[in-house]
């Protein structure tokens, strides 16, 4: 008989989309969290879109918690592309809520502020009517309803405006473009909040060894404050000391195909009170991130 070894007794983490922004946080915070093991995967190791690839690959592969951070993130592009969003938003997610729930598996999945129309001038809690404007926005909620109608024990954190020093994002993109250009116009009348991808993994990971699971949850989790992009915008051009004027303008001015919502501050009450956590300034988060982009070999690319 082959004895038992403390790491086979561990609960097993299964990360999905491991490459991605929050996947490629959450690798790099997993040996902090010794009393798991983890399981990183990617498209070319699970395809989640593929509800009998799943099956085979947890037939042969425990996992007793799936972390979720495959998603289809272009929201403009989405507008264009309604089918292949869907399949990363909606159907994936659902998928892996069915296949979760035959093996008991607790399944954790993030979601968006784009899950709200905006209409709101105080900030959204879980409870709150959503009403997504965009194609972006109505697969990630359908993903959450199909996580919800599985039967599967599953955590949802909905979050925003989420950067890292992985993949595309906003932080990367006006850094990069601040250092070629002279000028860039930023839009000023959509208010929201900033999210360091380490700070939601610290989140994740921390939740998960705490979880006392009562039922299938939403949390909303930000960074804390409020800011316009305008205004995310030039506190990462003032910090990284570029020579760039940042100029405001109006949704209106800069025609995006995707409608967004002119205000998606996510209320965090709820999960700072359950799990007593102390949520960083996003200014302060982006504070520590940025020497990431400065001490690139190769600096402001996205």
């Amino acid at each position: 008989m082959v004895p038992i070894t403390s790491d086979a007794m561990k609960p097993t983490i299964l990360v999905t989309g491991s490459n991605g922004q929050l996947g490629s946080e959450i690798k790099a915070l997993a040996r902090h969290f010794t009393g798991y093991n983890f399981l990183f995967t990617d498209l070319e190791e699970l395809d989640v879109t593929d509800n009998e690839a799943i099956d085979h690959f947890l037939n042969h592969h425990r996992a007793d918690i799936i972390i979720n951070c495959a998603a289809y993130t272009a929201v403009d592009r989405a507008e264009n592309e309604p089918e292949p969003a869907a399949h990363l938003n909606t159907l994936a997610p659902g998928w892996l809520a069915r296949q979760a729930a035959k093996r008991n598996a607790l399944l954790v999945h993030f979601s968006t502020d784009y899950v709200f129309d905006g209409s709101q001038t105080h900030p959204y809690k879980e409870t709150d009517t959503t009403n997504p404007l965009s194609v972006y926005g109505k697969t990630k909620l359908a993903g959450e309803q199909a996580i919800f109608q599985s039967g599967a024990r599953a955590l949802i954190l909905r979050t925003s405006w989420l950067y890292s020093g992985h993949g595309n994002n906003f932080v990367k993109t006006i850094a990069r473009l601040a250092a070629e250009r002279t000028q860039l116009q930023v839009i000023d009348d959509q208010i929201g909040t900033p999210t360091y991808a380490a700070d939601l993994a610290r989140c994740v990971l921390y939740l998960i060894s705490r979880f006392d699971y009562q039922g299938p949850a939403i949390y909303h989790y930000s960074n804390e404050g409020v800011c316009t992009w305008y205004q995310f915008a030039s506190l990462i051009v003032e910090m990284l000391g570029l020579p760039c004027e940042v100029v405001p303008v109006s949704t209106k001015q800069y025609r995006a195909p995707a409608p967004r919502p002119c205000y998606s501050v996510l209320d965090k009450q709820l999960i700072r009170s359950a799990y007593g956590l102390s949520i960083p300034l996003w200014d302060v988060s982006l504070r520590m991130f940025l020497p990431q982009i400065i001490n690139q070999s190769t600096p402001y690319t996205s």
